[in-house]
Parts: C-alpha cells; sequence; structure tokens
C-alpha cells in the first residue's frame, strides 16, 4: 500500500477518500535501558537504546495505520503524520495516522 506525507501522490487520482486510518502503541522503558541511558545521560552523546526504542514504536504505529487503512478498503494513505505524547512517566504514545483513499 502506498502512503505519503503529502495531499496528492505523483501520478494518481484520487478517487475516494475513506476517512482517517490511524496505528498506536505505547512503549515504556525497561531498567537495562535505562542504565546504559543514564551514563550516556552523564557523558553525553546520543542514547542508541531510546533511539531504537523509538523507531521501533515508529514501525509498528505505521504499520498498524495501514492495517487500519487495508480494513477501510484504501488503496493508498495520504497526509501522513506521526503525534506523540507521554502516557505516564517512563511510558510513551506514538501515533500514526492519515487520510485513507482509493487511488487510480
Amino acid at each position: 500500500m502506498l502512503y505519503v506525507t503529502t495531499e496528492t501522490i505523483a501520478g494518481k487520482t484520487i478517487i475516494e477518500t475513506l476517512g482517517v486510518a490511524r496505528g498506536s502503541t505505547v512503549r515504556s522503558r525497561n531498567i537495562g535501558r535505562d542504565i546504559f541511558a543514564s551514563i550516556k545521560n552523564i557523558v553525553g552523546g546520543e542514547i542508541e537504546e531510546y533511539t531504537k526504542l523509538q523507531a521501533d514504536a515508529r514501525e509498528q504505529a505505521l504499520t498498524r495505520m495501514l492495517n487500519d487503512a487495508q480494513k477501510l478498503g484504501a488503496d493508498a494513505v495520504i497526509c501522513v503524520r506521526f503525534a506523540t505524547s507521554v502516557v505516564t512517566q517512563g511510558a510513551s504514545e506514538i501515533l500514526a495516522y492519515g487520510t485513507a483513499v482509493k487511488i487510480k
């Protein structure tokens, strides 16, 4: 399935708008990652453990959004966006959403 951050897809015509497709996941840190992250926080630099956690969460949210779009009968999702929010200390939600459409 095609997905883009733009309002149109080059070379395609949107023939029907089906609604909002969304997918989310809530992830929390774990004690092992927190120990290494705390050390990195002292010495500086990228905290790879959290970077990987966030990347995995984005991919899962995106997959869930595409599955939702497929249930709506979509061929593509346009205007894809990501949002994040803190659910509780140490846990955050990643939301992927966009407009499910039929294309020709």
